[in-house]
């Protein structure tokens, strides 16, 4: 039986950014090629010959972005026939989560502008990329009830609030303050130092946390259970 492909294979990224006042963002790029011209969409592009799919992505998103992840995570394949009005391509996709004001921005190659978006704010975007965003927010907040997060985008050290704050806008729900801190503190990943935190206003000021690295990546690479 013969088998006649022209089947072109493309990378996607998700990058997800977060700090205290924002919230919750997405990396965005506005497309500068013909297909949804001037339309946002996710970073990406199709992968090179003799190039892997991870050195794709990285590429690429350096590339339309001037961003550079240590390590962005597999995340789903998209492969309807109709995903892209040109010809047949599956994307791989990725995601990450960043800290912003690390980066400075730069569009280039495809791209004419790039920007942070809230998600709860998204503008229309091209191809499945809304798909895309959609699986990568479920995986996200699946993955923070047992893997710990919040080395790579809170301070050295932080007010206990502060990682509250970002679970709770990652999982889009409120927590049980208590509950959650008592839980948090029974790993070891966290360790509460003698700083105070600084306050503008009136009130008693708190200790500041900082993570034990090593205790926090055996917890990530092990794998644990928060049961939020």
């Amino acid at each position: 039986m013969t088998i006649t492909q022209n089947i072109k294979v493309a990378v996607d990224a998700v990058v997800f950014g977060y700090n205290s006042t924002d919230g919750l963002s997405i990396l965005l790029i506005k497309r500068k090629s013909d297909t949804f011209h001037g339309t946002w969409a996710l970073p990406g592009g199709l992968v090179h010959e003799g190039e892997s799919l991870e050195q794709a992505v990285t590429r690429e998103l350096n590339e339309e972005t001037g961003v550079s992840i240590n390590y962005l995570e597999q995340l789903y394949t998209f492969g309807k026939p109709e995903r892209d009005p040109r010809n047949r391509v599956v994307s791989v996709a990725y995601y990450g989560l960043v800290k912003p004001d690390i980066f400075k921005l730069k569009a280039a190659t495809d791209a004419s502008d790039v920007a942070w978006f809230e998600v709860k704010r998204l503008p229309t975007l091209a191809f499945d990329h809304n798909e895309i965003i959609s699986e990568a927010i479920k995986r996200l907040k699946g993955k923070i009830t047992y893997e710990p997060i919040g080395f790579e985008l809170l301070d050295e050290k932080f007010p206990f609030s502060e990682l509250e704050k970002l679970y709770m806008t990652v999982l889009d729900r409120p927590l049980d303050r208590r509950n959650f801190k008592k839980k948090i503190m029974k790993f070891g990943f966290l360790e509460e130092t003698n700083e105070k935190q600084s306050l503008s206003g009136a009130g008693r000021p708190g200790n500041l946390f900082q993570f034990n690295q090593e205790k926090y990546f055996q917890l990530k690479k092990e794998g644990i259970n928060f049961e939020i």
